[in-house]
């Protein structure tokens, strides 16, 4: 049988929440986050990414640091946080995120197996290039931020830029991301994608569906023939 994937170069990954473990910033000062420390970080998570999509509507680009301190700055603030240690503390986290244990494994493989490896993150260069070194990922060819196109993620001409930098065809990229709504993005434009749907989630009612549905990373690197 012929792979979904057959014809695949460059296998491109989503950053915060698809390699990275945006929550661990949290969990390492969620003693100092009241009773429910998960629900802190569900909403900076929720308005940060809120945030981009309004910015890029409005036409109004900041970038992600930015975005991020904005962000955290309301949930603190809806919650009754009034630290300014902690703030500065959980922003020192969020540069040195931990990396999902199956994120190494994968990229590792896929490196092997010869495809290009890239991350395309709505994160800053200085920001990915950070957490890429504090984490120990390795075997990224390329690490690519929408500061270089001035709008977030789902906007078309940030998956289009991937192909560009990388020299190839979007209908050769294999997107992997572990939010849908992003892996739509990248499928509108023309490329294959896998939505690492790790929490068990049902699919977004949005217009493009993911070509394959995994639970970790390391199915993803199982797919590519």
């Amino acid at each position: 049988m012929t792979s979904k994937f057959e014809g695949v170069r460059g296998c491109v990954f989503d950053a915060y929440g698809t390699l990275f473990d945006f929550n661990s910033a949290v969990a390492r000062h969620a003693d100092r986050l009241g009773p429910d420390p998960e629900r802190f970080s569900t909403l900076w998570r929720s308005k940060q990414l809120e945030y981009t999509w309004l910015r890029s509507l409005m036409n109004a680009y900041a970038d992600f640091w930015q975005v991020t301190q904005d962000a955290l700055d309301y949930a603190l603030e809806a919650l009754d946080l009034r630290d300014p240690d902690l703030r500065q503390n959980l922003l020192d986290e969020y540069r040195k995120l931990d990396a999902y244990p199956d994120a190494k494994p994968a990229l590792e493989q896929l490196a092997g197996k010869g495809y290009v490896v890239a991350i395309l993150s709505n994160g800053t260069l200085d920001m990915l290039n950070e957490a890429v070194r504090s984490s120990g990922i390795a075997n990224v060819r390329a690490i690519l931020s929408v500061e270089q196109v001035g709008v977030f993620k789902p906007a078309p001409r940030v998956y289009i830029y991937a192909g560009e930098v990388l020299a190839i065809h979007t209908p050769n990229i294999c997107f992997v991301s572990a939010n849908a709504w992003d892996a739509a993005g990248a499928a509108a434009v023309g490329m294959r994608t896998v939505w690492v749907n790790r929490a068990g989630s049902p699919p977004e009612r949005l217009p493009y569906r993911p070509t394959a549905e995994v639970k970790s990373l390391t199915e993803t690197a199982a797919l590519m023939p």
